[in-house]
């Protein structure tokens, strides 16, 4: 047996949601827990996201008089895969089952602990909610705002996230359609008061994935978890068998770690490496990622080198993206998810095709873009929209119907146009067939029915995120007033979507079918539940809580729940 430098009961990689939650199980059970986070800061990629965690028949549902259930939320993903042509390897019916039975009990466990959480945005629908057993109000579960000073010493070791003011995610949507909610002012107002109060009083708040990240690290802090920051594992230890430990370097010193119980990987996926992009994902960028820098995909090829078996690689959790002048400076880049579905606008590719419903799913939105592109020159693609879209909305998060930023048309960013023809010219498209696709989009918004890609037809697709639920045209809008605009859209991602496949429990699964003893992922370490499909905010966050519950509790000799039909 291996001799080592110290040896805790469960031994947790990275500091992301399934983590933490993880980590708290033990801790309530009496066992020992150690959490290793390579980077200075904590919460790795969920910090810096939306914080959204996509959990069925979770408590908040039930609480506001809407019924949910196990078999529901399974009729949906089931419905899911059938599309995707069948189960992935890193899902099965017997996983899905696990994951809706246990992530309502995962968040009643954060709520008991005192996490405060909410349900999140009213109507915020599934994905594919046209499909059985879909949602069409909400799934989400979220955290309060975070008063970030709670956490004393380590209120500058949450890593920074994108909405660092005191405001609900709903407020931030609602507030974000300034000019055709009448109700925006108001909400902007109320923050600004927030935000001023907090000022006077000393506080520090945060929202989304940074308040979600700071409310579990406080949680763990209060039970006496350890936590090491830039404390990163060069390797997993293996012994008869089972997960023994794993190695660190902390300051220079290496240490060995023993993990009487087992050991969780929760460190990311490999969004910031790009040799592996180019062997799993090739076409994509690590530029274009808004994954946290951390995400160097290192443990999932330790994972593999234990004998863990890879699957769904080439999945990305899509974040389309239009680029303009200055881009790489901002903390997130600005999206164009909600540019392209929302009223007057369009995507066209670079022969001048629509080729998808620009509402619905971003991992579906860019993983089209990229299989596009194998046949026709799609990266980037064009968004094509008119006077009407630049009155109404944002471009690359600015307003440019009375002023264009300085560099974005010299730059050739921004293109504007009096004719469709001469935007075409600009664009080096035929101007003969981008007229066409535009009348044709034009036919259908007057018809009230998109009969190319069905765009409006899902509740999704008009949702705030997406479209405009403030406005009569909701998704689908004209273009037909000049000036013509467009700009181009890159198929970028917020984390990849594959790695370790893993059991019902957790256990990482080797090549030849059967668990690695002791040895547990979840998140973006390991391949989706979900398989290829995304089926609704929070489906990479919420399983990994879940599966980090899970995991925990089965490591612990816990009674786990894998959902009989009667639950």
């Amino acid at each position: 047996m291996a001799k080592f430098d110290e040896t805790y009961d469960w031994v947790v990689v990275g500091s992301g949601a399934g983590a933490c939650i993880s980590a708290l199980v033990m801790q309530q059970a009496g066992k020992s827990v150690v959490i290793l986070e390579k980077s200075p800061f904590f919460g790795g990629t969920t910090a810096k996201s939306g914080g959204v965690m996509w959990i069925p028949n979770n408590r908040f549902m039930h609480e506001d008089g809407e019924p949910d259930s196990i078999e529901a939320a399974m009729t949906y993903l089931d419905a899911l895969q059938e599309l995707d042509g069948g189960d992935a390897p890193g899902t099965s019916q017997e996983k899905r089952r696990a994951y809706f039975a246990n992530a309502p009990k995962a968040i009643d466990f954060l709520c008991e602990q005192g996490v405060a959480l909410r349900r999140g945005p009213a109507f915020w629908p599934d994905y594919y909610d046209e499909l059985p057993g879909a949602c069409k109000t909400s799934r989400t579960v979220v955290a309060l705002p975070f008063n970030l000073k709670e956490l004393g010493e380590y209120s500058d070791k949450i890593r920074p996230g994108f909405a660092p003011f005191n405001a609900l995610l709903e407020e931030g949507m609602q507030a974000g359609h300034a000019r055709t909610n009448p109700r925006a002012k108001k909400i902007m107002g109320r923050i600004a008061l927030r935000t001023i109060r907090d000022k006077l009083l000393g506080r520090k708040y945060t929202t989304a994935g940074a308040a979600l990240q700071g409310r579990l690290l406080k949680a763990a802090l209060d039970a006496g978890i350890e936590i090491r920051l830039q404390a990163p594992v060069e390797e997993l230890l293996i012994e008869g068998g089972n997960a023994a430990g794993v190695v660190t370097s902390t300051e220079g010193q290496r240490k060995r770690i023993g993990a009487r119980l087992g050991v969780l990987v929760n460190a990311g996926g490999f969004a910031h490496n790009q040799a592996m992009r180019d062997k799993y994902a090739p076409g994509t960028r690590v530029e274009w990622t808004q994954a946290a820098d951390c995400d160097t995909g290192e443990m999932i090829e330790e994972l593999d080198r234990v004998g863990g078996k890879l699957a769904q690689m080439d999945q990305m959790v899509g974040y389309q993206s239009t680029l303009s002048p200055g881009w790489e400076q901002a903390y997130v880049a600005p999206g164009a998810q909600g540019m392209t579905g929302k009223p007057h606008a369009i995507l066209v590719d670079q022969s001048g095709e629509r080729f998808m419903n620009e509402g619905g799913s971003y991992e579906l939105y860019c993983e089209t873009m990229r299989k596009r592109n194998q046949s026709v020159p799609a990266i980037p693609s064009w968004a094509i929209f008119d006077r009407q879209y630049v009155e109404k909305y944002k471009v690359a998060d600015k307003y440019i119907d009375k002023t264009i930023p300085d560099g974005w048309i010299e730059a050739g960013y921004l293109h504007k146009a009096d004719t469709l023809e001469e935007l075409a010219d600009s664009i080096k498209i035929d101007p003969a067939k981008l007229s066409a696709m535009v009348s044709r989009w034009n036919g259908f918004v007057q018809a009230g029915e998109d009969k190319d890609f069905h765009r409006g037809e899902r509740e999704y697709d008009n949702c705030g995120f997406v479209g405009d639920p403030f406005s009569d045209a909701r998704s689908r809008g004209t273009i037909e007033r000049g000036p013509f605009y467009a700009v181009p859209v890159i198929p970028g991602d917020v984390s990849t979507y594959g790695g370790v496949v893993t059991d019902s429990n957790g256990q990482v699964v080797g090549e030849n079918g059967t668990p690695i003893g002791r040895l547990y992922a979840t998140g973006t370490s390991s391949a989706s539940v979900m398989g290829n499909v995304y089926a609704g905010a929070g489906s990479s966050i919420g399983p990994s809580l879940t599966f980090g519950y899970i995991a925990a509790r089965h490591a612990a000799g816990l009674n786990s729940d894998h959902g009989g039909q009667n639950d």
